[in-house]
């Protein structure tokens, strides 16, 4: 009888067993597009609860679902952050916090990441953070699903937290008054004592903020400096702040003071012009 010769073999994957073959990526390209999609639908969608043009958020809802829905959404954003395409954004944070000093307190410090898509990010395995993980569509085992804005505020307004990361959250909610209330309400969770000094440079408690560049490069209504005048009404300091091609990072720490009651912050054309998009941020009374 002859023995067959077994054929070599020329890629690990070829070794594997079925169930064990991993499924293709998504390019970045098709990630890109398929998040840019669900951010103009979400907006159309918007528009048409407020208007009350059902016929057309039942058309975008379906569009939506067509798409993969949030969970397919999700999956892009998490593709693009993928450690394998240097997207993971808390490695800004941790460039610019003081690690040396951080990592001689003797308990790690608070942090709550809105819109979490990994446990396994730069912050997370920093051990300078205990982190609690919160998603509307959870991804892991480690994220708790949760809506931020339904999240139930600390007992007599004492907020747990030392830091907030709200990373590419604020450009997915759909409309500016939205934004302005995430951004308010992120003064409930954050600790108190804004005086009592951790570092040698007053960072904490802070926000770690990350958007598309062209949020604040490109729109009609807002600019970096319009970001600095509605953070200022809140009570935030920029103390940090980063560009790269795509996004913009910055840190802003909470200061002593409280928020004007009856605030509010306009949506005001500041750059004109048909190319720019209509991003914005606003608070309403």
């Amino acid at each position: 009888m002859v023995v067959k010769k077994k054929k070599a073999l020329t890629r690990l994957a070829q070794g594997r067993p079925p169930l064990a073959t991993p499924s293709r990526s998504m390019t970045r390209k098709a990630s890109r597009t398929l998040i840019n999609k669900h951010h103009q639908l979400e907006k159309t969608r918007a528009r048409a609860i407020r208007s009350g043009d059902k016929e057309t958020e039942v058309k975008v809802t379906a569009e939506l679902e067509s798409l993969g829905g949030l969970g397919h959404y999700q999956k892009a954003s998490l593709q693009g952050q993928s450690i394998d395409r240097g997207g993971d954004t808390s490695k800004v944070l941790m460039e610019w916090l003081p690690l040396d000093e951080l990592k001689k307190q003797s308990q790690p410090l608070q942090m709550l990441e809105v819109g979490a898509l990994s446990t396994r990010n730069a912050c997370s395995t920093s051990k300078v953070f205990n982190v609690e993980h919160i998603d509307l569509n959870s991804q892991e085992p480690g994220i708790q699903q949760q809506d931020f804005m339904e999240r139930p505020l600390p007992e007599n307004g004492k907020g747990p937290f030392d830091i907030i990361s709200l990373s590419l959250v604020l450009n997915f909610v759909p409309d500016a008054l939205g934004r302005g209330a995430m951004l308010l309400r992120t003064l409930s969770f954050l600790r108190a004592d804004v005086d009592a000094p951790i570092t040698t440079e007053p960072l904490f408690p802070c926000l770690f903020v990350v958007l598309p560049r062209s949020c604040v490069d490109n729109s009609r209504y807002f600019t970096d400096d319009k970001f600095d005048e509605l953070m200022a009404e809140l009570c935030y300091i920029r103390v940090r702040s980063k560009k790269t091609q795509k996004l913009a990072y910055s840190l802003w720490r909470r200061v002593a003071g409280v928020v004007r009651p009856g605030l509010t912050f306009p949506k005001q054309e500041v750059n004109p012009g048909k190319t720019r998009n209509n991003f914005v941020m606003t608070l309403k009374e």
